[in-house]
């Protein structure tokens, strides 16, 4: 049995992070087959516009927002992977404007060939992330399982009037997004042995990274819609919000904030292009105006843990701005929110 000192997590795998997500395209499919006739009147965001956490109305102005996320190992080691697993699960509140209460674990182990004491080091980094998000890890269920699985299901609530829901983008708005991308890439060059430390480092560094501030930006009303950007993209949590909200985007590549540039186009030289990268684009290629290489494998790149993308109005922009400073966050805006033409693509670059 292996234990903690001699372990690499990811060989004990077949996906990584928010890369194991199911496609897009599949996942469609499979909710398709539900049904959905029964109706439950304080159901105020479900599986309908594919947003970030559940959320019923509890009659007093407030809502409880419920979420679960789980995944298998992105990094190696186990305490950071409990950290990245954690964090990546509460990020779902605080995409709805909520604040956390309590998070509970799932936990899946293969006991045949990893050590009880490393899946305690997986448990202990998502208690870590839980006490910096000020909440509880409050039990969980575990199961022996053929390959590592670690997440946790988290309950928030949320002042109805700073719902954030994903599907409610208003043409003119402008585009925010508060963390960098590129971890897919970065983390498939860990994988082939090609990355430097200090860019893994600057991957852990941006996963384990809690989304506290949409907290704060719910408050602005401005903020007409937000998100967080994990496996299907940016390109596809951006096409979530524009499907949803019937508009259209246009994205400036040179304004999306990025890991070390010049080091991603050099891993995807070396062909580090995450699988889900792919998987993406065939799912929702169809909706987007990007060319095939660098450009569009970056902006379908799956992200674990992502940065918050936000819609915001005109009106609102400098406020965001001052929040994204007070946090140390970019302040870039990547793009705008458009008019929807049914014969033209969803997503252009300008």
């Amino acid at each position: 049995m292996i234990m903690s000192d001699s372990i690499r997590l990811t060989q004990y795998s077949h996906g990584a992070g928010c890369g194991c997500k199911i496609a897009p395209g599949v996942l469609h499919t499979m909710l398709s087959c539900m049904n959905r006739d029964t109706n439950y009147p304080t159901l105020i965001v479900g599986n309908d516009t594919k947003d970030d956490a559940a959320v019923v109305d509890l009659g007093d102005g407030t809502g409880i927002v419920s979420t679960t996320d789980f995944f298998m190992p992105i990094v190696d080691d186990p305490h950071t992977f409990g950290r990245i697993a954690a964090a990546n699960a509460i990020s779902d509140i605080y995409a709805m404007g909520g604040t956390p209460l309590m998070a509970i674990a799932i936990l899946g182990w293969p006991i045949d060939k990893l050590a009880p004491e490393v899946a305690g080091e997986v448990l202990e980094g998502g208690r870590s992330i839980c006490a910096e998000a000020g909440i509880p890890l409050a039990g969980g269920h575990s199961i022996d399982s053929p390959e590592p699985i670690f997440g946790l299901a988290v309950t928030g609530r949320v002042p109805l009037a700073n719902l954030k829901a994903n599907a409610s983008a208003h043409v003119g708005d402008v585009l925010f997004l508060t963390k960098p991308i590129g971890v897919g890439m970065i983390t498939t060059a860990e994988k082939k042995g090609l990355v430097s430390p200090e860019h893994i480092q600057a991957a852990i560094a941006s996963m384990t990274a809690l989304n506290k501030v949409g907290e704060k930006l719910s408050e602005l009303p401005g903020v007409n819609a937000m998100t967080d950007v994990t496996g299907f993209g940016l390109m596809g949590h951006l096409l979530e919000m524009c499907q949803g909200s019937g508009t259209a985007a246009q994205i400036d590549f040179e304004e999306v904030p990025t890991l070390d540039r010049v080091a991603l186009m050099d891993y995807h030289k070396q062909g580090c292009v995450p699988g889900g990268a792919s998987r993406n684009f065939n799912s929702y290629g169809k909706h987007l105006d990007i060319p095939e290489g660098f450009t569009r494998d970056l902006l379908c790149d799956p992200q674990t843990s992502g940065g918050l993308l936000l819609s915001v109005d005109n009106a609102s922009i400098e406020a965001v701005k001052k929040i994204l400073r007070d946090h140390s966050l970019p302040v870039n805006i990547i793009g705008n929110i458009t008019e929807h033409n049914e014969d033209d693509k969803i997503v252009k670059l300008i």
